[in-house]
């Protein structure tokens, strides 16, 4: 598993935007994670599916919440990553109005998750490989806090705790 002070594996990402308005699409567009973090301060968070009730309710809002305290702490770019679809994380962008607060990034062959050694199996309720739910600070690459949560949970990888992280 990935710990404090490794660089972020060599993986990319997708990501679909959208123009102002319901106008045509732009993507999904490759994210190379070591080029898009290179001498960034990266919120990052990971959860197992986009629309999942505890997903949906806290994880994302809180960030979407909290993105001017982020930007106040240091914090150049806020990334959510789960294993889904490019175009299910674009539709999931759209549900939770992130905008241009929180880069929705879809990791749709988990090939990021394993490379973190972060996978959650959810085969027994019909989910596949999945991502954990876990958050990090990275800077310029390279992991400098790490919360992963326990099975089921959500106590320690929420806006709050890595805003705190964020501030020192």
């Amino acid at each position: 598993m990935i710990k404090v002070g490794d660089t972020l594996p060599s993986a990319t990402l997708q990501e679909y935007s959208e123009v102002e308005g319901e106008g045509c699409s732009i993507g999904p567009n490759p994210v190379d994670v070591a080029k898009a973090t290179a001498g960034k301060t990266i919120a990052l968070f990971a959860l197992p599916g986009a629309f999942t009730p505890t997903c949906s309710a806290k994880h994302v809002p809180g960030y979407v919440q909290h993105f001017d305290d982020f930007k106040a702490a240091g914090v150049d770019e806020i990334w959510c990553v789960s294993v889904n679809d490019a175009f299910v994380m674009g539709a999931w962008a759209r549900d939770q109005k992130t905008g241009t607060k929180v880069r929705m990034l879809a990791d749709g062959s988990a090939d990021f998750a394993k490379a973190t050694g972060l996978t959650l199996d959810l085969n027994g309720r019909g989910m596949g490989l999945r991502s954990n739910r876990y958050s990090m600070l990275v800077k310029d690459g390279k992991v400098a806090t790490l919360n992963v949560e326990a099975p089921g949970k959500f106590e320690v990888s929420n806006a709050e705790t890595l805003l705190a992280q964020a501030r020192g």
